[in-house]
């Protein structure tokens, strides 16, 4: 079997990505491309996964549906020619009676059905809980969104037609609200929380960089992958951690700086000594400020997390992350292109309790305090990320399904087999 798999988005790339690496490790396992028709594919690249068809990085870093003015720089900076391009890509791979796995939302979808082939759809970007919980409909939402699902009716119809082959939705109630609209819709768990699990050496080496204390707050800062809007998102976290120092000082505050390996570490730390922090000798980068000490490691983000009480955050996969593993998160809206105040919203009605959207970081403090001191909602945030985010597995789970569906003769071995 050959397979392409088609998505639009660094985050969609990775999550890609641990569904790809579990359909190698099986028996006869397919011969995988990739198409990313938003940026380079470099999570791609990194798994070994080969590259077809053109790809660009465009200005808005596919973030247009924030902004219309990101179209409109999108569109000066080639967008129609590199999706025809695109398109032309997948005509010429349902020539060839290739299978089809589309990870994103409408657009990798629909170039999916438009190859003519068979294909399975993982739906990232839409979730029942932007319009909707467990209790029922949010406030303040348009009477409109989302009245019989959160998928429009057209994307509804493309997952309803016969050579879709899989539909996996990223939570429980929006798959139940699909399949009301008899698309057979299925939450395998989130394969965002895949790979998460900490290294005993990492969280070694990472505490072994803080002195002994006897009250110790860790926090994980997380900027984003994006420059240069995650250097504009690092400024407003320092001015963040300046208030949490304020409330907290009698405490060690332990500060673990989760950084992309692709950013520019040497601009993050020329903005810690312009904001008068100061260099420390030792294993790992270190700055320390009034009773903070900050750490930047680019290699241990899930030992970050899972080390931390709570995190401060301008990121979209990494906040989800976060939640998933039962930490309270609070994040700082900036101007963009994508942590911006729409964002920031949308992504506390998707992710519900276990964020705080702090408008002013110089409150982020305050806000911090009441949160930690509250036993009951820690307990809520805890069981609201497991419920919103799911456990490990489900990149497993999902190959499973595909290898089913696309290849119902080839026999699926255990486990431990694999």
């Amino acid at each position: 079997m050959n397979l392409l798999c088609i998505s639009n988005g660094h985050g969609e790339d990775i999550i890609a990505v641990r569904v790809l690496k579990e359909l190698r490790r099986f028996p006869n396992a397919p011969s995988i491309l990739a198409l990313p028709i938003v940026g380079e594919g470099g999570a791609y690249q990194k798994a070994g996964i080969s590259i077809v068809g053109p790809t660009q990085t465009m200005p808005s870093g596919g973030f247009i549906y924030m902004d219309a003015r990101q179209v409109i720089r999108d569109v000066q900076g080639g967008l129609v020619a590199l999706t025809w391009e695109q398109i032309k890509t997948v005509r010429a791979w349902g020539k060839t009676g290739g299978k089809i796995l589309a990870v994103g939302d409408l657009v990798p979808l629909l170039m999916a059905w438009a190859s003519g082939v068979e294909y399975a759809f993982i739906g990232t970007a839409k979730s029942e809980y932007y319009v909707r919980n467990e209790a029922g409909r949010l406030p303040n939402r348009p009477w409109l969104e989302g009245r019989r699902s959160i998928y429009l009716p057209w994307e509804r119809w493309l997952m309803r037609r016969r050579h879709c082959r899989g539909v996996f939705v990223r939570d429980q109630i929006t798959a139940d609200y699909l399949q009301r609209c008899r698309v057979k819709a299925s939450y395998p768990g989130n394969p965002m929380m895949d790979g998460l699990d900490a290294d005993t050496d990492k969280l070694t080496r990472i505490t072994a960089a803080f002195p002994p204390a006897e009250a110790v707050l860790t926090l994980a800062l997380m900027p984003g992958s994006r420059a240069p809007e995650a250097f504009d998102n690092w400024q407003r976290l320092l001015l963040a951690l300046d208030s949490v120092a304020q409330v907290f000082p009698d405490r060690q505050v332990r500060i673990l700086g989760a950084i992309a390996p692709a950013l520019n570490l040497a601009v993050l730390k020329d903005a810690l000594i312009d904001a008068q922090w100061q260099p420390e000798t030792g294993s790992m980068v270190t700055f320390c400020r009034h009773n903070c000490r900050l750490v930047i490691t680019t290699d241990a983000f899930a030992e970050c997390l899972h080390l931390a009480d709570a995190a401060l955050a301008t990121a979209g996969t990494a906040t989800e992350q976060a939640v998933g593993l039962g930490k309270p998160v609070f994040t700082v809206p900036g101007v963009g292109p994508q942590f911006t105040d729409a964002f920031a919203e949308a992504q506390a009605r998707l992710l519900g309790p276990s964020v705080t959207v702090v408008a002013d970081p110089t409150t982020l403090g305050q806000a911090l305090v009441h949160c930690l001191q509250d036993r009951d909602r820690l307990q809520h945030i805890a069981e609201n990320g497991r419920t919103r985010m799911g456990q490990a597995g489900a990149g497993r789970t999902i190959a499973t399904a595909l290898i089913h569906s696309f290849s119902p003769e080839q026999p699926i071995p255990p486990r431990d087999a694999l």
